[in-house]
């Protein structure tokens, strides 16, 4: 069945390929700083920056079936280095411009909806340099899990939690094939996760096929939170 998603973000990296998976079935809106490379019929753009606009004036449509919110941050530095701006300024992007954009996007969605959001792997598992980020994104998981108690059974609501992900915001810790490489060794899969892994995990938790699925913090890490093998 055809339906009506809305991307927040959209353009680059991780939110460009899920626009690009599901431009092959459904009404794509995107809302961000610039519309990216899709010309797609079904393909609507509107204009929108998260922590300056009202998302109240965005020109999406009543009767939304999905929802992903993709902005985010990585902000990797010892505590020690981190002033109080870093922890307010990554709070501000992952978690309160979602909150402010759910406000417009809750009440156009239709029964039987899905919102997806996205964390990290350092939530859940303490990694070195990621106190900021982490923080930030586990309000996200937090919030996602009483969203999704509160709305149930009318909406589903769950969260896709990466490792290091292959992404133009990643670059700076991927921009070699040293690094990549140093990288991909500490994942038990010997591997870096690409933009697409993480577009088809967000796709399957829209679609019919997660119906039971609600209130969950999806690991899509190459096992680096579950398997230590080395």
């Amino acid at each position: 069945m055809k339906k009506k998603i809305l991307v927040i973000g959209g353009s680059h990296g991780i939110g460009k390929e899920i626009v690009h998976l599901l431009q092959e079935d459904h009404e794509v809106y995107t809302a961000s700083r610039t519309p990216g490379e899709h010309q797609a019929n079904n393909f609507h753009h509107s204009t929108f920056d998260v922590l300056k606009d009202d998302a109240g004036k965005l020109d999406i449509p009543d009767g939304l079936d999905g929802f992903v919110f993709c902005p985010g941050s990585i902000n990797l530095k010892p505590f020690k280095m981190l002033k109080e701006e870093d922890f307010t300024d990554d709070m501000e992007l992952n978690f309160f411009a979602l909150v402010r954009v759910l406000r417009s996007v809750l009440p156009k969605m239709n029964t039987g909806g899905s919102l997806v959001f996205f964390s990290t792997v350092a939530t859940q598992t303490g990694m070195p340099f990621h106190t900021s980020v982490a923080a930030a994104k586990g309000a996200i998981e937090g919030f996602a899990r009483s969203l999704a108690a509160e709305y149930a059974p009318k909406l589903r609501v769950n969260v896709v939690a990466p490792s290091l992900t292959d992404t133009p915001l990643a670059e700076r810790l991927l921009n070699n094939n040293a690094k990549k490489e140093k990288m991909a060794e500490r994942h038990p899969l010997k591997s870096v996760g690409t933009a697409g892994d993480m577009a088809k995990i967000t796709t399957f938790l829209l679609s019919d096929d997660s119906q039971w699925i609600t209130g969950q913090v999806l690991k899509v890490d190459g096992g680096i939170s579950a398997l230590n093998i080395n």
